[in-house]
Order: C-alpha cells, then sequence, then structure tokens
C-alpha cells in the first residue's frame, strides 16, 4: 500500500497563532498509529495561506484515526483556521512516485 500525504489549508492573518495551533496539535497527534510526520508550510506568494501536510503509512492507518472518536478534539486548536474560501479546504494524495 502506497503513502498517503494529506494537505488541509488554513487561513490567518497572525502566523503566529497558527504556529501555536500546529504544534499544539502535534503533539496531540505524535502517537497516532500509521502518522509518520506533519509539516506547517507557509504560502510564499499569500502571507495569510497555510498548509499542514501529514504523513500516514497508508489510506487505511488515515481512515482509521479519521473515524476515531479522538480526530475531532486532536485538531479542534486548527479548525478555526481553515480556509473557507475553498469549496473543500483539504486534500488526500496517495504517493505514487519518488525520486
Amino acid at each position: 500500500m502506497p503513502e498517503v500525504r494529506v494537505l488541509i489549508y488554513h487561513q490567518a492573518d497572525d502566523a503566529g497563532t497558527v504556529e501555536g495551533a500546529y504544534r499544539e496539535v502535534s503533539r496531540r497527534l505524535a502517537e497516532v498509529p500509521g502518522m509518520l510526520g506533519n509539516e506547517l508550510l507557509h504560502s510564499a506568494f499569500d502571507r495569510t495561506g497555510f498548509v499542514v501536510l501529514s504523513r500516514w503509512a497508508d489510506l487505511a492507518a488515515f481512515q482509521e484515526w479519521e473515524r476515531g472518536a479522538e480526530h475531532r478534539d486532536s485538531t479542534a486548536p486548527l479548525r478555526p483556521f481553515r480556509d473557507t474560501r475553498l469549496e473543500v479546504p483539504f486534500g488526500v494524495y496517495e504517493v505514487r512516485a519518488t525520486y
């Protein structure tokens, strides 16, 4: 099974607030089975744009966590920053090739 990347798009005027929420969520998710890590990305062109990219062992691991009871509580600090400019503020992608 291929690894999976999940991208969640956020928007905020204050980078520090997003970074604080990201650190809190990351601590909560540190021991989630199948999660390989995550990154907070800041747009080089839109100072209000952020993406949290998480890496998962496979789609099944991500889906199991997403269906779990703690999913919403674990990610609550970042939810107020979801990018509502987008119709769908997230994407789930399987890794097909790496170099």
